[in-house]
């Protein structure tokens, strides 16, 4: 559908706006080649036709290049609101950065979200970013003016660059999530990149996403993994030393002895996160690092055309 963007390549000539730009611009070549065209950012005033509507605001010049119904849309029906969230606890700062892995979770979500946000840009959407490990550290407001692009693009550098400052962090997510929607008063898309590795229990986070929908947000979770290592537990057999990023705690063991018993762990715990989100009318995305952040652009366009 489109190839994948070499991110750390474009990060060595320009900061994260130019990156972000040129991902968006990238993608959306690749997409006019592909079956999701009918997503294109151009098409920001318009929306697909509906059988059975009237044809009055249909856009045949549109219609001409595109052998697509599109019916114009009017400013109030093209402005959305979304909020995106990051989780900045310890275990996002995997895996330690190298020459092997120069992308590490954290990195991930901050390159996608500042894709996001070029995207939204283009749409004339409101967006605001709240970021946060143990306690909130970034909470703005939701604007669409290029000043506050330019702000958030800014937090998001500066973000990148604590990856020091946040050992030992653990995650408080239904305290962020509850407190969100309690401050969101209007109608949002609340987007959020986390690895979702917290020691609060499924039913604590299933109420404040039950708080979130209460409030009439529509949500999309972005479940940022390394697949290689955090799924698929594909380590080198022999004596290994890991380290719990949000405690410290330092555990010595061989790969092969606990490959099975580790993967049928994390397979029920997300098992039971996607059903509780399929319930509650959530999308919950698995998004692997070693992929591209174009993945996430597409999930998101597609979340768009569902809610407007």
């Amino acid at each position: 559908m489109y190839g994948k963007i070499d991110i750390q390549e474009l990060a060595k000539f320009g900061n994260l706006e130019f990156v972000a730009k040129q991902v968006v611009e990238g993608f959306i070549t690749g997409m006019h080649r592909s079956p999701f065209h009918g997503f294109s950012v151009e098409f920001a005033e318009h929306r697909l036709y509906n059988n059975g509507e009237s044809t009055k605001h249909i856009d045949w010049k549109l219609f001409a290049k595109t052998d697509k119904l599109f019916v114009k849309r009017y400013e109030e029906e093209t402005n959305l609101r979304c909020r995106m969230i990051l989780d900045m606890s310890s275990s996002m700062y995997f895996p330690e950065l190298s020459e092997e892995y120069p992308l590490n979770k954290i990195g991930f979500s901050i390159y996608a979200m500042a894709s996001l946000i070029e995207i939204l840009k283009k749409q004339r959407d409101g967006v605001g970013l709240t970021a946060f490990s143990d306690e909130i550290k970034l909470d703005t407001a939701v604007k669409t003016s290029s000043s506050h692009h330019r702000r958030l693009y800014h937090e998001l550098e500066q973000l990148m660059g604590e990856q020091a400052s946040n050992l030992n962090k653990p995650t408080k997510l239904t305290d962020i999530l509850h407190n969100v929607a309690e401050n969101n008063h209007k109608r949002s898309l609340i987007v959020i990149f986390s690895d979702f590795f917290s020691s609060e229990s499924l039913d604590d986070i299933t109420d404040a996403f039950l708080h979130l929908k209460h409030n009439k947000h529509e949500v999309l979770l972005f479940n940022v993994t390394d697949k290689k290592h955090e799924i698929d537990f594909d380590f080198p057999n022999k004596p290994t030393t890991f380290i719990d990023l949000e405690t410290g705690e330092k555990v010595k063991l061989q790969p092969n002895e606990l490959k099975k018993s580790y993967k049928a762990e994390v397979e029920k715990k997300m098992s039971d996160l996607k059903m509780k989100c399929s319930q509650f009318k959530i999308d919950f995305i698995d998004a692997d690092i070693q992929e591209g952040v174009e993945f996430v652009l597409q999930q998101y366009l597609i979340k768009r055309q569902k809610i407007i």
